[in-house]
């Protein structure tokens, strides 16, 4: 099993990605701390994974808490005495053109997709450092490189995760501690539920296939860092 004896914490766990990724991280023999807002949600998956064979504890928190947040960890200490892996998947978006957007738009999306995940690295980083061992996999978007109209709020969000990843990465390499950067085109989550003129959600990437990507980052031996890795569907749409 690609990740036997490791422990990963994933944030957004309840639904989407984030869910795809933290089944098939367990499906590999991690250990799953799942983290997000609504809590029969995580329970669910919790007992997906337990069905299946895997570990997984269901740890209900809004990434836009500082406190929340290193509580979320704190837990995954105690549970499982390591954070091997940590997956910042949680995040949320709007769509509409700028000058008809609300700021209170642009704080909550800025507050879950940039500043949550920044603190949820933050708070990880004792524990991976201690350790010197560790991959953190910030989830992106292919926005970042294909202009998205009407999305200006959450392209913002995206880029500067990106900067941010970036400068963590080099920060991070002395301590033996890998960032990687997955950025996904249109993925069918319920993300598009709300979204009028979306693709065909035919055409568009599977959660379980992101997760495959995800898993491709975090399986790599210690020895190579996959830092940027963009998975599109092949029709190349958004």
């Amino acid at each position: 099993m690609k990740l036997a004896g490791r422990t990963a914490i994933v944030t957004g766990a309840g639904r989407g990605i984030g869910r795809a990724i933290a089944t098939a991280f367990a499906a590999e023999g991690a250990s799953i701390c799942l983290a997000a807002r609504s809590a029969p949600e995580l329970d669910g998956v919790a007992r997906q994974i337990s069905d299946a064979g895997g570990r997984a504890v269901a740890l209900p928190t809004d990434v836009r808490d500082e406190s929340a947040v290193a509580g979320m960890v704190e837990r995954a200490l105690r549970a499982y005495g390591r954070v091997d892996i940590l997956v910042t998947a949680a995040g949320t978006a709007s769509f509409g053109p700028v000058a008809e957007s609300k700021m209170s738009d642009w704080d909550e999306i800025l507050a879950v997709n940039l500043r949550g995940a920044v603190m949820c690295c933050r708070a990880v980083l004792p524990a991976m450092i201690a350790h010197r061992r560790g991959t953190i996999i910030n989830i992106g978007s292919v926005v970042t490189s294909r202009v998205l109209t009407g999305s200006a709020a959450y392209t913002t969000s995206k880029y500067a995760l990106l900067g941010f990843s970036r400068v963590l990465a080099e920060e991070l390499r002395p301590h033996e501690v890998r960032v990687g950067l997955l950025s996904a085109g249109a993925t069918d989550t319920p993300l598009w539920d709300a979204i009028s003129g979306a693709p065909a959600r035919a055409r568009m990437l599977k959660p379980e296939q992101v997760a495959e990507a995800a898993l491709l980052i975090a399986a790599l031996e210690p020895n190579a860092s996959l830092e940027e890795l963009t998975i599109l569907p092949a029709g190349g749409i958004l």
